[in-house]
């Protein structure tokens, strides 16, 4: 370990972030100032990586679980040579800048995950971990044992220990025995309001050793100690470790440093000056770089890429000795042909509960996509996302394609994440409805990184029935189609379901939930032929009559069947139009749009949630056949009737 070199990086980290942070007047100097020598020890001695190829597979994964010391982040990628400028550097939390307030993924090589909630990003980790230990179960070889062999550290503050999805995440990477994640700890004692001693006094070693993890303890700024704690972690591979470092935030600033004002603002340039001072870097001398840093990291980057090619090497050799395998690889990193999948059918009249059609579309694309993995909430049985046939993710089975997440809702989507970020799986997960609730950060998170994670939610609407209101999802599916870039589709029969899953398969840019059904619905004769054409778009025609319609019923779900019913019990000419997404049909022209819903035909649109978000669908408020209140507990059937919602209700107001 080149010592000097060390210390310089973190002066150097210390200074670059004072700085950015000062001119932006904005900013959280402490964790980069407190975490420097930890920053400087992982990029230039610990992690395998190389910034001449940041998507390197078997590269080692670091998140910034607390998310709000980016400029840790920024200086170490700016000296690595990942293609961050000083002027980028300058130019932090600018509008535009490569450098954003909170690490944002996509947005400049060598940032994993976006982080800034905190605890997220550890249960970002948990994923990677496990699609690491996926990949080596599958493609390591007893003669080349290398292929996948990765780390994935975490840097993680006070604040991501409260959190509870971290706390979800942790407790089933304890289960899995996830031996290659490691996780350090920033105990600096400090959140925003003052001392941890305010509201945190539990032993957090102690409760990660309750969840089965490996628990070490040292200081931030012994170098030595931290490479023999790493070096601990690494031996016991069979549970992940948690080192908790004793640090102090703000280090370097005589005046702020162990206190909460340098937490989350800029030090104020004479303290700034003052640290400078402290520090030895020249006081006129801004976003100073140490003597001997560039040069360090100039022979790194030559290592590091001799490593790289040495691994490049070794992969060409276990890819010409295994061909079998080598096939498999090239099917999971490309693009496996869902095209392929024999999709279930369903005939009309049938009756098929949209999350069993789905299961069997799932189970059809699971055969053809051996990236396809995930798994559910402790509800798999009920979700329909089994695949039996693949085995589970166990300790004892690193092959295995289902991940059971236990009863973690929020950490399920955060880990689901994860697999998602890590590269070579297209993951999903599953729950009821209702719990869309749990995990929103999370599938928010996904659809601000364009993640094409798939989320299977079933138990869609009152029809629940007796396990009552706090199980009937009111206003879930409007919430969900309020964040922008995750696709919504509730699908009105099996046939739709099935499309549904083929259509989540096809998006690679963002996240899609499917908004599935408990109860049997009948499948219904489509009247438009092109109607998986037009599916696509958003809505298709399902019922219409002859010439122009007075009434158009826009449904979703199982109340397409209640406006296919209420249509026949009126005198009127009414068309049933199914949307299986609102938002893809309002992203198309004018010209589709007016050829489902015609100028002058009275639009009524049937959703069994809240009305909020049909007003521009519908011709009226009055027009908004709708559930404005929470449900009761009782037979679907009796709950539909009490609540004034069924077919006979909608035909009323149809006329």
């Amino acid at each position: 370990m080149n010592t000097k070199a060390i210390e310089a990086t973190a002066l150097t980290i210390r200074s670059l972030s004072m700085d950015a942070i000062q001119k932006a007047d904005s900013g959280h100097p402490g964790l980069p100032m407190g975490c420097a020598e930890l920053g400087a020890l992982l990029y230039g001695e610990i992690m395998k990586h190389n910034p001449a190829e940041p998507e390197w597979i078997d590269r080692d994964r670091f998140v910034l679980s607390a998310g709000h010391g980016s400029m840790l982040l920024y200086s170490l990628l700016h000296l690595c040579g990942y293609g961050l400028t000083l002027d980028d550097i300058k130019d932090f939390r600018q509008v535009g800048s490569r450098t954003p307030g909170h690490p944002e993924y996509g947005v400049a090589a060598g940032i994993e995950t976006t982080t800034g909630p905190l605890g997220a990003g550890l249960s970002n980790a948990v994923g990677m971990a496990i699609a690491e230990q996926m990949l080596a179960a599958r493609f390591n070889t007893a003669g080349m044992q290398q292929v996948i062999d990765h780390y994935t550290y975490v840097l993680a503050g006070d604040g991501c220990m409260m959190e509870g999805v971290a706390s979800e995440a942790a407790s089933l990477a304890g289960h899995l025995g996830l031996g290659k994640l490691i996780v350090f700890y920033d105990s600096n004692r400090i959140t925003i309001d003052g001392s941890t001693d305010i509201t945190f006094s539990e032993d957090v070693l102690g409760r990660y050793t309750a969840y089965g993890w490996q628990a070490l303890s040292g200081s931030a700024y012994d170098l030595e100690g931290i490479m023999k704690l790493v070096a601990s972690a690494k031996a016991e591979a069979g549970k992940p470790s948690l080192i908790l470092l004793e640090s102090v935030i703000g280090k370097g600033s005589p005046n702020k440093a162990g206190t909460s004002s340098c937490h989350g603002a800029a030090l104020g340039e004479k303290e700034v000056a003052a640290a400078k001072k402290s520090l030895g870097i020249p006081e006129d001398a801004e976003f100073y770089i140490a003597p001997g840093t560039g040069e360090y990291f100039e022979k790194k980057r030559d290592a590091w890429l001799r490593a790289y090619e040495q691994w490049k090497r070794n992969f060409d050799s276990w890819a010409k000795a295994n061909p079998g395998l080598k096939k498999q690889w090239d099917v999971l990193f490309g693009a496996p042909d869902a095209g392929a999948a024999e999709m279930p059918s369903f005939a009309p009249g049938a009756s098929v509960a949209t999350r069993s059609a789905a299961g069997s579309a799932q189970l059809a694309l699971a055969k053809v996509m051996p990236n396809l993995v995930g798994g559910s909430a402790d509800l798999a049985s009920s979700n329909k996302t089994q695949m039996p046939e693949y085995g589970e993710f166990s300790k004892s089975d690193r092959k295995g394609r289902t991940v059971n997440f236990g009863v973690r809702e929020h950490g399920m989507g955060g880990i689901t994440n994860g697999i998602a970020l890590h590269g070579g799986f297209r993951p999903f997960c599953a729950t009821f409805l209702i719990f869309a609730d749990y995990m929103r950060p999370a599938i928010r998170l996904a659809a601000l990184m364009k993640l094409p994670t798939i989320y299977v939610f079933t138990h869609d609407s009152i029809y629940v029935g007796e396990d009552g209101p706090t199980h009937q999802p009111i206003e879930q599916v409007e919430s969900l189609r309020l964040i922008p870039d995750l696709l919504v589709f509730r699908p009105g029969d099996a046939e739709e379901a099935v499309l549904a899953w083929q259509m989540a398969i096809e998006r690679t840019d963002g996240p899609t939930a499917l908004v599935l059904t408990r109860q049997n619905l009948p499948v219904f004769e489509k009247h438009d032929k092109r109607w998986r054409e037009k599916c696509r778009k958003g809505a298709y025609v399902a019922l219409d009559c002859d010439g122009n319609p007075d009434v158009v019923v826009v449904a979703t779900g199982s109340e397409v069947d209640m406006a296919l019913k209420a249509a026949a019990q009126s005198a009127k000419k009414v068309r049933v139009v199914s949307m299986i997404s609102r938002k893809l049909f309002e992203a198309q022209d004018g010209s589709f749009r007016e050829e489902l819903l015609p100028a002058g035909a009275r639009i009524i649109t049937a959703e069994a949630g809240i009305g909020t978000g049909w007003g521009g669908i519908a011709t009226s408020a009055n027009d908004i056949f709708c559930i404005n209140r929470f449900g009761t507990s009782g037979k679907a059937s009796d709950v539909g009737k009490a609540l004034g919602f069924t077919a006979a209700d909608l035909a009323k107001l149809i006329g």
